[in-house]
């Protein structure tokens, strides 16, 4: 029987649906939730999101889509307030929407309340992982063992885990015992016009150890010649960071750093870009990868999902700061190949990950008949089985 109502756990979701031009707009998890939500309302699903509670009221609709308000960040007692109102008001809003498919991530608590619920209701849990380290126990990024316990309890209890990579799929065989399904990132086709490469070297990401900014700032030390903008805000916890490279990045004069950018504004900072950098070395599938490719932006990078970069010649990968260096340096003064690798980038993302191919993926792997997309849409609209 094919899925008819879905609902996405998406407590960071609202000022991404609502608002993209704000700066509070950010976090890759959020953007791909987004396009996921617009792409299965567009293939006839009834679509529902579980938000935070910004004042919005407690159900609103966005875009064709019910959204639902749980529970504020900052409600109930401390030390209290997981239970309540945290968890039940979570609960309470699933029961309430009644789908038949309930879509989880980050890795969180709420991986493991969302299985909960779908067991216990007949319901089914899609369990998305973000991160390598959400397959590697005790490295994941939760803070407390109750929640990790949590977590692990939700990934043994998905009807469907998907992840972004064979190395994903690797890990949790090994670390967990458990089988999961590959389902590749979402991307939308650019919406602005063509702008100038005024951009040297970009790199954007949330300001935070893991995804290593200090690097930016020594190459861009070791290239002098070199502009590098940096775009990034800051996350709660992570404030000390975030005032390091600021106040690090002020006294190089070859580095612009933005700060915090709405991602409606994102992409016109990839579209002036000439290269991209990514300086973590444990990721997923980044967003940013796919938000340069599509705009034949290559990518300079020490992480490479499945060796995807070097393989199809999407930018080139780096083992160290120097290798890094020279790379950058190389491919800003070789304007052709560097042309080559974007379009190849372009093409590829095209082809396997925009949006509407992406959530028909999942459908298909929920209702294992292989339907095709347009099947599929008919079957829902008509209100028959396909």
């Amino acid at each position: 029987m094919p899925v008819r109502k879905i609902c996405i756990i998406g407590l960071d979701d609202y000022p991404q649906l609502v608002d993209p031009g704000s700066p509070r707009s950010v976090g890759g998890e959020s953007v791909q939730h987004a396009l996921l939500a617009r792409a299965w309302r567009d293939l006839g699903l009834d679509v529902s999101i579980i938000v935070r509670d910004h004042g919005q009221g407690r159900v609103t609709q966005v875009d064709g889509m019910r959204v639902v308000a749980a529970y504020g960040r900052s409600e109930g007692l401390p030390m209290l307030r997981f239970a309540h109102p945290r968890m039940t008001r979570l609960i309470a809003a699933m029961r309430e929407i009644d789908a038949d498919v309930y879509y989880q991530s980050p890795s969180a608590a709420d991986t493991g309340v969302t299985a909960w619920f779908c067991r216990r209701h007949g319901k089914r849990a899609v369990i998305r992982i973000v991160s390598d380290l959400g397959c590697l126990p005790g490295r994941q990024l939760i803070r407390y063992w109750r929640d990790r316990r949590l977590y692990e309890y939700g990934l043994h209890n998905a009807h469907l885990l998907t992840v972004q990579s064979e190395q994903q799929r690797r890990l949790l065989q090994v670390h967990y015992r458990l089988s999961s399904e590959i389902v590749n990132m979402a991307v939308e086709w650019p919406q602005e016009a063509p702008v100038a490469k005024d951009i040297e070297v970009l790199w954007t990401a949330n300001l935070r150890p893991v995804k290593r900014p200090e690097v930016v700032l020594e190459l861009a030390r070791r290239l002098p010649h070199v502009r590098f903008t940096m775009a990034g805000g800051r996350l709660p916890g992570e404030e000390a960071c975030f005032a390091a490279i600021m106040r690090e990045a002020q006294e190089l004069p070859n580095v612009t750093c933005l700060g915090a950018v709405a991602y409606s504004e994102i992409g016109r900072l990839f579209a002036r870009a000439k290269l991209f950098l990514n300086t973590s070395l444990i990721e997923g599938f980044p967003n940013t990868f796919l938000q340069a490719w599509i705009r034949g932006v290559p990518v300079v990078t020490f992480f490479d999902p499945d060796r995807l970069v070097h393989t199809c010649g999407l930018g080139s990968t780096a083992q160290t700061i120097d290798e890094m260096a020279t790379m950058l340096d190389t491919l800003l003064r070789d304007q052709i190949r560097r042309h080559a690798l974007g379009e190849r980038a372009r093409a590829f993302a095209a082809a396997d990950f925009m949006a509407p191919q992406v959530a028909a993926r999942y459908l298909d792997l929920l209702d294992g008949q292989g339907a095709t997309t347009q099947t599929r849409a008919r079957a829902l609209r008509d209100g028959t089985n396909g």
